[in-house]
């Protein structure tokens, strides 16, 4: 497979920043204000969420700017709508539940993913065995990455096969809580450093409680890069200029 974000794991193989918003928060035409900033602040890869009534992994900061998001109109077709009118820069993926997928249609999701851009998915209900007889041959025809995400209770035999079957990175969630929890990150040193001792070819990056430049620093000690999401959040929420906002936040972290 070769898409921007499969070349850009080739090439900048560390301390990748990966930033997560909610799409339509904190506005409905925000998406792609967002988008440009932070490309324009030289982030690596921008992972956007497809907001849904049911997040399940997601903390209270995400569920929150998920709800208002869908009360301000978005869904996946005003996604798409809106990433069709923006040529990425930088490597894309959405991130969504399987329900919303399914019900768009997988095959013409994973089509219209490849026409406006979007690199991979992270679809943290999807089962391995789902992907694998149903999904896998869809995503490899429109040349999109499928992301796993592995936890400090995964076992060692479930983390080799999902490293035997991703074409992306692996997403090390740091804790079993949900994201942008207060859970201290040095918790996750362990699970980092045992998981960069098991030598898996493909790249990880660890997501949940990366907070600020120390958190990130930290994490690219034991992992290929970070993703922030609930913190970026928090500093989009309640600003003049989400633009300003998000540069700075970027800037605060590299």
């Amino acid at each position: 497979m070769n898409n921007k974000l499969t070349e850009l794991l080739k090439h900048k193989p560390q301390n990748l920043l990966n930033i997560f918003f909610t799409a339509g928060y904190p506005q409905l035409e925000d998406t792609t204000t967002l988008l440009s900033a932070l490309e324009n602040a030289k982030v690596d890869l921008v992972e956007i969420g497809i907001p849904f009534s049911d997040p399940l992994a997601d903390g209270p900061t995400i569920q929150e700017s998920s709800k208002i998001a869908l009360e301000n109109g978005m869904s996946i077709e005003k996604l798409f709508s809106q990433l069709e009118n923006h040529t990425p820069i930088v490597p894309v993926l959405l991130m969504g539940y399987l329900n919303p997928v399914m019900q768009y249609g997988l095959e013409k999701f994973c089509k219209k993913c490849q026409e406006v851009g979007v690199d991979g998915l992270i679809v943290p209900d999807l089962p391995m065995y789902v992907y694998q007889t149903e999904f896998k041959e869809i995503f490899e025809k429109y040349n999109i990455s499928n992301i796993f995400l592995v936890t400090p209770q995964t076992s060692e035999k479930r983390i080799r096969e999902i490293d035997d079957n991703s074409n992306g990175f692996i997403y090390a969630v740091s804790s079993a809580s949900t994201t942008g929890s207060k859970t201290d990150f040095s918790a996750a040193a362990d699970y980092l450093g045992k998981l960069k001792e098991m030598d898996l070819k493909t790249p990880i990056l660890t997501g949940f409680n990366i907070k600020n430049q120390q958190n990130f620093q930290d994490a690219c000690k034991y992992v290929n890069g970070a993703i922030i999401g609930s913190e970026f959040i928090r500093q989009i929420t309640n600003v003049d200029d989400i633009s300003q906002a998000a540069a700075s936040f970027v800037s605060s972290i590299k």
